[in-house]
């Protein structure tokens, strides 16, 4: 076996392969950099779910990150639980946990011991910004894919050396798809030519439909989600429930939620207020947020908010949704947005911020035509309210209440000089809440199974089959079309 001890490692690995020896698989093999599969943060969901796909027609081998992983430096195997779920017999995943984000010894150990055909890349390229430094040398031996979030405009053009240093890329969002496309090909001189069409696909995360569904009371699900709500709710029945399923960070604005739903219930008599409840899946206090109890406390102390702070496994998120009555996401700036398109493939509606990819689950249309990935080449983003707010031209399907931001600010870091922060007024959030509120219970429903067609059908992309065949394209266009990178550039002088 071959030990890596240096840079706080102590990993294992196998064997080098003899020469001449048969291998035991004929599946091509990708490495994976993202968060470690078995995690709940959105990285790790994502991954789950196109790895899951996909095992049929690759072997994984993942490097999952985590910021103090309790499991570094052991290898976890757990091809035999993706044969389970999947029933694909020769499913094969391992895992090599990692605290961080690696170097480039480890990397260069797992293509030595685990020969990959290719890497694929899944989290913000700043994290891995090593990964990117030594491509020169990886590219020589296997192509290097990136799916691929960016959250919002303005055009990152800092990340184009990022994207130079794929032979793939993958966009989880329209706008996401619209910004590397124009990123990729900024200022790029003639001689280079533009960027190809396999290169570049537009991959949205999509939604095991087998998992998160519609319940009724003819399905074997019923009882136990009866318990659940029971138990969830402590017994007390509501006309009316508003659910938030997100993390409590700045950026989700779940402060202005919570206030929001003060206003709301201003609305209502005391009684009314009383049979309304907002459900926030999400931690009370987080150091990326704030004290939302004490938000609470003095901005919503009459009214009904409970929090939910334990995991839930997927089937209890699936009975999440359904004892809901509409989600609600307004995050300023949002990479694709999970809980927003969970809540539809579980016939649930939305109420959605206009930005970054939470406008794909608005189902919007442009004089009657669905808005595609291509589309947003030109648009950008809808966010402008002064030229698509009320613009006679948009449209949007009934199963989401769009908001608009009301403004629009840059943010930025060191690492991020500049992002735009979309924020919506807590009391446009108040007036999408009460249209909500006033509907019929059978008219949320309605809207509620539109949304589940939207989600489940061709155009929107958005179910795990989708992605799993549009990730399967890409990668296979990826090893048809790449050409190994040649150690040295020639330059005539």
């Amino acid at each position: 076996m071959y030990k890596l001890k240096n840079k706080g490692y102590n990993m294992t690995f196998p064997k080098l392969n003899k020469v001449g020896n048969t291998p035991t698989t004929k599946k091509k093999k990708i490495l994976l950099l993202s968060d470690d599969l078995r995690m709940h943060s959105g990285v790790g969901t994502v991954s789950r779910e196109f790895v899951r796909g996909t095992v049929h027609k690759y072997d994984w081998v993942q490097v999952g990150g985590a910021i103090k992983h309790p499991d570094a430096g052991k290898v976890i195997d757990i091809s035999q639980d993706l044969r389970t779920e999947t029933g694909v017999a020769d499913a094969s995943v391992k895992i090599y946990p990692i605290s961080g984000y690696g170097d480039p010894d480890l990397i260069r150990t797992l293509l030595r011991t685990e020969k990959p055909d290719a890497i694929m890349h899944f989290t913000d390229p700043r994290f891995w910004g090593w990964l990117y430094q030594m491509e020169h040398e990886i590219r020589q031996q296997v192509p290097i894919m990136y799916y691929t979030i960016w959250d919002d405009l303005p055009y990152p053009i800092w990340n184009q050396p990022f994207y130079e240093c794929c032979d793939w890329l993958g966009a989880i969002s329209k706008q996401t798809y619209g910004i590397v496309n124009y990123v990729r090909d900024f200022e790029r001189p003639v001689e280079e030519g533009k960027t190809e069409s396999w290169q570049i696909d537009y991959v949205p995360h999509g939604i095991n439909e087998k998992v998160f569904r519609k319940l009724d009371k003819s399905t074997k699900h019923w009882a136990p989600f009866e318990n659940f709500k029971f138990h969830m709710l402590n017994g007390k029945e509501y006309d009316f429930i508003l659910y938030y399923n997100n993390r409590n960070i700045r950026r989700k604005q779940t402060s202005d939620i919570i206030l929001a739903w003060n206003e709301f219930c201003e609305m209502l008599t005391p009684e009314q207020a009383d049979r309304c409840l907002l459900l926030m899946h999400t931690p009370g206090t987080d150091p990326n947020g704030t004290n939302l109890r004490a938000v609470k406390d003095m901005v919503c102390k009459p009214y009904n908010v409970q929090f939910s702070e334990k995991h839930l496994s997927e089937a209890e998120m699936m009975f999440m949704y359904n004892l809901s009555d509409v989600t609600i996401n307004i995050a300023s700036n949002e990479g694709f947005g999970l809980s927003g398109a969970e809540s539809l493939m579980c016939g649930t509606g939305i109420i959605n911020n206009v930005t970054g990819g939470l406008q794909d689950h608005c189902g919007f249309r442009r004089n009657g035509k669905h808005i595609t990935a291509e589309d947003y080449i030109k648009i950008g983003s809808l966010h402008d309210d002064t030229k698509w707010k009320d613009n006679p031209e948009i449209t949007w399907g009934e199963w989401a209440t769009p908001i608009w931001p009301s403004n629009r600010s840059i943010q930025g870091s060191p690492e991020t000089p500049f992002i735009f922060d979309d924020r919506v007024r807590y009391d446009d959030v108040t007036e999408q809440i009460k249209v909500w509120y006033d509907m019929t219970p059978e008219e949320r429903c309605r809207r509620g199974e539109a949304g589940r067609a939207f989600v489940t059908n061709g155009d929107s992309m958005l179910s795990a089959v989708q992605m799993s065949n549009n990730f399967i394209k890409g990668i296979e266009a990826t090893f048809k079309n790449w050409k190994k990178r040649k150690r040295f550039t020639l330059y005539k002088i």
